[in-house]
């Protein structure tokens, strides 16, 4: 097995300043690669079950969807302020127009996500906010020239196939009440828009740090009235649901430092497969008709298939691909 060449400290110190713990420090190459895989698996696992306890939470007590999102942001910031405390690091805003439109938009997400977690089974809404990558397409083909392909083009319309079997399973008429999770795609491809973006002008720290800080505060100021001083019981499925959002934002960020595109599109798509399967065991969701399964797997191929056009594409031109970063 070959080995990686170990860090001096130059390198240390840059891999530092991202933002990450250099995670390859020392280890062979196959074993990084592994464990980049490893995290946005892991990543894909824990965006699951916090809309799991988000589900769960509803046998017990009353809590809007908004309460779920603010203590998601709040624990964020707490875990992201001490991070920097322990790294002695301060942040280094230069484009503030970035980091309020990443915050806007994803906070937007976050919270349709939630809404469609509450409003319609815990699998059809995972697997709509795993659509983001369809809108970039779009977006990609009305702004960049250059990225039109026939066979993206096509994937497009295979995966609108998939969404509208999701919608209407069997039905002339949609279920409406999904249209909260088609919108948490939506906005989710604005975020990771702004978050590529982004990338060129602050580091990971600086990004969250606004993020989860801005992103409370919106919340807050939305939602006042549905946010309250939680009992136990509460307080357990917030906390639950709050670490394990998380936990996937940083494992996703981390992972796909240490793998490709391609590997991460297909890890980060497991979501779609693991709502399907697991949604009538774990959530005691209604198991998927014959036309959700179709268009769940029409989604999940649609999104492979992107994210490998994505990746010759941008192996032509010489540039590193970001269809499926942390977000």
């Amino acid at each position: 097995m070959a080995k990686q060449k170990p860090y001096n400290k130059a390198e240390k110190e840059a891999a530092e300043k991202q933002g990450t713990p250099p995670l390859s420090l020392g280890l062979p190459s196959r074993l990084v690669v592994i464990l980049g895989c490893l995290a946005i698996l892991g990543s894909a696992v824990c965006f699951y079950i916090s809309t799991v306890f988000i589900r769960w939470a509803e046998t017990e007590v009353v809590i809007d969807a908004s309460f779920f999102v603010f203590f998601r942001f709040m624990m964020g910031f707490l875990v992201i302020c001490a991070i920097l405390i322990y790294q002695r690091r301060g942040l280094k805003p230069r484009r503030y127009d970035l980091l309020l439109g990443r915050t806007v938009f994803n906070c937007i997400a976050v919270f349709c996500f939630y809404r469609a977690v509450t409003a319609t089974s815990l699998a059809e809404a995972n697997i709509l906010n795993m659509t983001y990558p369809i809108f970039l397409a779009v977006i990609s083909w009305f702004a960049l020239k250059a990225q039109r392909d026939a066979v993206a083009s096509i994937m497009v319309v295979v995966a609108f196939a998939g969404i509208w079997l999701i919608l209407s399973p069997g039905r002339i008429a949609p279920d409406f009440q999904n249209l909260w999770g088609l919108a948490s795609g939506a906005t989710a491809s604005l975020a990771v828009l702004y978050l590529n973006i982004s990338r060129r002008y602050h580091d990971t720290e600086t990004i969250l740090f606004y993020m989860f800080g801005l992103g409370g505060i919106l919340i807050f100021a939305l939602f006042y009235d549905r946010i309250f001083w939680p009992d136990m019981i509460q307080f357990k499925y917030l906390f639950f649901c709050g670490i394990f959002g998380v936990g996937g934002q940083y494992l996703m960020t981390i992972g796909f430092r240490y793998v490709t595109a391609v590997e991460g599109a297909i890890l980060s798509s497991s979501r779609i497969l693991m709502a399907a399967v697991l949604g009538p065991w774990i959530a005691f969701d209604p198991p998927m008709e014959a036309a959700g399964w179709t268009g769940a797997m029409l989604i999940f191929i649609a999104n492979v298939v992107l994210a490998l056009r994505k990746k010759k594409r941008n192996r032509s031109q010489g540039t590193s691909s970001a269809l499926f970063p942390g977000t």
